[in-house]
């Protein structure tokens, strides 16, 4: 059965690192696109950071020099290094991906992991 399966998400204070990490396993086809989404209380999801097959990157405004996206094809893993973390950053973090199997492309979602910074 496909699944995501999130780890890393805790409480860390401003300035701190957290590294989350998400890994793909089941009949999930081949992906094409890993990324992470976090949804923040009262607002809506919004993307992160993904990767894209090819190695091309996106990262949201808000994180870009701080958070870095990293892909390992081979064992269909996604990590997303966090660093200079501020409170603004807390919400619920979620893994995506995005396969295609016989030419229909299929959407996976993490069950989310929580990040909060504070002191």
């Amino acid at each position: 059965q496909e699944q995501l399966v999130e780890s890393g998400g805790g409480l860390v204070q401003p300035g701190g690192s957290l590294r989350l990490s998400c890994v793909a396993s089941g009949s999930i086809g081949r992906i094409t696109t890993m990324g992470w989404y976090r949804q923040a209380p009262g607002k809506e999801r919004e993307l992160v950071a993904a990767v894209i097959s090819g190695g091309s990157t996106n990262y949201a405004d808000t994180v870009k020099g701080r958070f870095t996206i990293s892909r390992d094809s081979a064992k269909n893993t996604v990590d997303l290094q966090m660093n200079s973390m501020k409170p603004e950053d807390t919400a619920v973090y979620y893994c995506n991906v995005v396969s295609q199997r016989l030419g229909i492309f299929h959407t996976y979602w993490g069950q989310g992991t929580q990040v909060t910074v504070s002191s």
